[in-house]
């Protein structure tokens, strides 16, 4: 596709400001990762709400730029070339904002993939694993009278807290003093496992002092408290 009005997706919300990134998302952790990195950045963008609570990201319009119907997705106007470049997947879109703003991923090679290994971490271990957590606490699981898979994902998420309070021992940030692109994709759900979730007392959170602290640091930062509410829910 040549021209933004070209994906179907600016039919069902279209743009105000056709020269900027288009954001598609919600502020949950995944949609957080995208609005948290485009306000860190300064890149210009419009963001879309794409209420999931009422399906809108399996709409036609959503699917036809992403498949998987998951939010958050992209559209950046002037991708690689000058045409449009449509992403989903949350690390894919905070690696290619790291890469066309020149910031938040190291440039030394062995730097950027150390990086790139704990936005990993996050993506494939994290992110699913507090996610049921919160399924099975908060939300509907918590009625489930079968308490064996709760303690199952309390556990593993205690342990990978512990994987990050070892990593964060005598680092200000994951990477050490460089705040990137692993720290944005973590944030929002380290955040919500102790807000949203209510689990916090349930995996020992205050026990995990590097990782409290890291946590602080990351929620005084303007941008980050900025894209946490990006797109607002109605």
């Amino acid at each position: 596709m040549t021209r933004l009005s070209d994906f179907p997706i600016t039919r069902r919300w279209p743009a105000a400001h056709p020269e900027r990134i288009q954001l598609y998302s919600l502020n949950t952790p995944n949609g957080v990762k995208a609005s948290i990195m485009l306000e860190e950045t300064g890149l210009p963008y419009e963001p879309h709400l794409v209420d999931i609570m009422r399906d809108e990201s399996h709409t036609p319009e959503f699917l036809a730029l992403n498949p998987n119907g998951k939010i958050p997705a992209i559209i950046d106007p002037h991708g690689p070339g000058g045409a449009p470049l449509a992403l989903f997947e949350s690390g894919a879109i905070l690696l290619y904002l790291a890469d066309k703003s020149g910031q938040f991923i190291p440039a030394d090679p062995a730097r950027r993939w150390e990086t790139i290994q704990w936005l990993f971490f996050q993506m494939a271990s994290i992110g699913p694993m507090f996610g049921q957590v919160g399924f099975f606490n908060k939300f509907a699981g918590k009625a489930y009278e079968d308490k064996r898979p709760l303690q199952r994902y309390v556990n593993e998420s205690k342990r990978l807290l512990g994987v990050l309070d070892g990593r964060l021992a005598g680092r200000r940030w994951l990477m050490g003093e460089d705040y990137t692109i692993a720290d944005i994709a973590t944030l929002g759900w380290v955040n919500n496992l102790i807000t949203l979730y209510e689990a916090r007392e349930l995996v020992a959170f205050d026990c995990f002092a590097n990782v409290g602290g890291w946590l602080e640091r990351g929620l005084a930062r303007p941008a980050v408290q900025r894209g946490l509410a990006i797109p607002g829910r109605d």
